[in-house]
């Protein structure tokens, strides 16, 4: 008996380009202050950094390099999360959101 098994798939590029969509529509819905501009401005940089650096990385020149660009990815994501975490400590942002829960 032949048992067909499904892959799940883990589709890292298109995860990081959704969440890189999500931060930019949470960064547009942000209300008009300059505690949020500046802190609007840091998310887009590092919210949407890790999708561009995954690109970067899948072209590494030699395994190393493709380690070091994927620690730049993460270091990215860190960055972005603590910035969250202060747009919901300061309650500009629910805990509800999408960009909250990935």
């Amino acid at each position: 008996m032949n048992v067909v098994e499904k892959k799940r798939t883990f589709d890292l590029e298109g995860r990081l380009i959704d969440f890189a969509c999500i931060v930019i529509d949470t960064v547009k819905s942000l209300p008009s202050d300059r505690f949020t501009y500046y802190l609007g401005q840091q998310l887009i940089r590092s919210g949407t950094s890790p999708a561009l650096n995954y690109g970067e990385a899948l072209g590494a020149e030699s395994r190393k390099d493709f380690i070091h660009k994927m620690r730049i990815c993460l270091k990215e994501l860190r960055e972005t999360n603590i910035c969250i975490k202060i747009l919901c400590r300061s309650k500009y942002l629910s805990e509800a959101r999408p960009i909250v829960r990935e």
